[in-house]
């Protein structure tokens, strides 16, 4: 019976994602991570389900209930942060789940699933500190050879250096400094603890945004600015952004055949000889794009303004009547501006542009930091709070 069960099941994952792999790759936006993934969790959902049948116990039911929790949050609102925690908690309970599940059933296929979670999750556990350390070296020597020497493209190297730093000084001198001071210093882990909390929240959250995948009725694409080349041509980032709404323009005009309008969204710095949307037009026009799909907002230095301009372009457009709206940036962009855009009151979702590999650690870290910018009274509290308690006991090391 359980082999006969396993068997059917194989079969239909295996039918299954060769089916979805022929239909999506057929398509201009294939996006096989996300429904080859959907389909992996909806089968091994129907598995866990039908094997606690036959065993008679719903455990699944636990971490059924963070997800229907977290579904119900992400699918009211995306844009927050909240979302990331409840995910976390949900992969919690499910990790919890298949150990429990494992322990009831002795499943080799449970097992093998608990394995391929525990085993990396145990390696990080021991090594990563230091995995970390060498990733942020190499990447942040890689982003020198190949991007300016900012110091925007020099956060994930000062980050390596600065954790190499932490850990040599916690190794070596640790047994050479008072106790009390030992404890002090107790404090800036904690502290670097929360701070990777925080950071592993955002990823999630950044990550699930990603899936973002509006319907073909958008009346409106907006394109975020960046800075231009010589201050006159796209850049090849920024490129990359009006690419991914003229793909999305196209596939809703082949869709619906009503395409939406794209909204260039950009003005023009002190360096720049032309506002950015008007050099995004030029070039989604020499893309093909008809001038007539094209609107330009040319008064916007930041992406609060970008949303909050382009709204009131929009709003004027559409005489005050009710319409739909994506915008387009890079991937490691969108979550931040979904954030924005929230905050100017304009109900719009993102759609990413793929970044190069090498450059995305770089530009994760920088929306961190401007995350932590945009929550740093509460973060200052937590950080004081952790701070002053480990100098309290500190003060009781010393006296005593």
């Amino acid at each position: 019976m359980n082999l006969t069960r396993d068997l059917i099941f194989s079969i239909l994952y295996i039918v299954g994602m060769v089916g979805i792999i022929t239909w999506r790759r057929k398509q201009k936006d294939p996006a096989l991570f996300f429904y080859c993934g959907t389909w992996t969790f909806a089968l091994m959902l129907t598995y866990f389900i039908v094997l606690e049948i036959f065993y008679a116990s719903f455990y699944f039911l636990i971490p059924l209930a963070f997800f229907s929790i977290f579904a119900f949050f992400y699918f009211t609102e995306k844009r927050r942060l909240l979302n990331g925690l409840i995910f976390n908690l949900f992969l919690i309970s499910f990790g919890a789940y298949l150990l429990l599940l494992l322990f009831e059933t002795q499943n080799i296929f449970i097992g093998g699933i608990f394995a391929l979670i525990a085993v990396p999750a145990l390696l990080i556990l021991l090594f990563g500190i230091y995995i970390l350390v060498v990733f942020l070296i190499w990447n942040g020597i890689i982003v020198l050879k190949r991007e300016s020497r900012s110091l925007a493209n020099l956060l994930t190297l000062l980050l390596g250096i600065a954790l190499t730093l932490y850990i040599v000084a916690t190794v070596f001198l640790i047994n050479y400094l008072p106790a009390w001071i030992n404890v002090l210093l107790s404090g800036i882990a904690v502290i670097l603890i929360y701070l990777f909390i925080v950071f592993y929240n955002f990823m999630t959250v950044s990550f699930l945004y990603q899936f973002n995948r509006p319907r073909y009725n958008q009346n409106y694409i907006i394109v975020l600015g960046a800075g231009l080349i010589n201050g006159e041509r796209v850049s090849p980032l920024l490129a990359k952004r009006i690419d991914k709404a003229i793909a999305f323009y196209w596939a809703q005009s082949h869709a619906t055949l009503n395409p939406p309008i794209l909204l260039m969204s950009g003005g023009q710095g002190a360096d720049e000889k032309l506002p950015e949307a008007i050099a995004m037009k030029n070039y989604a026009l020499e893309k093909g794009i008809p001038e007539r799909d094209i609107l330009v907002e040319t008064n916007s230095t930041t992406t609060l303004e970008n949303m909050r301009f382009s709204k009131e372009l929009m709003d004027r457009e559409s005489s005050g009547g009710a319409y739909r709206a994506i915008f387009s940036s890079n991937n490691y962009h969108i979550f931040r501006a979904g954030l924005f855009a929230k905050q100017a009151q304009l109900k719009a979702n993102g759609i990413g542009a793929k970044t190069a590999f090498y450059y995305l650690p770089n530009a994760f870290l920088r929306e961190y930091i401007a995350i932590l910018m945009l929550h740093k009274k509460r973060h200052m509290i937590v950080c004081c709070t952790i701070f002053g308690l480990t100098g309290l006991l500190a003060l009781i090391t010393l006296i005593a």
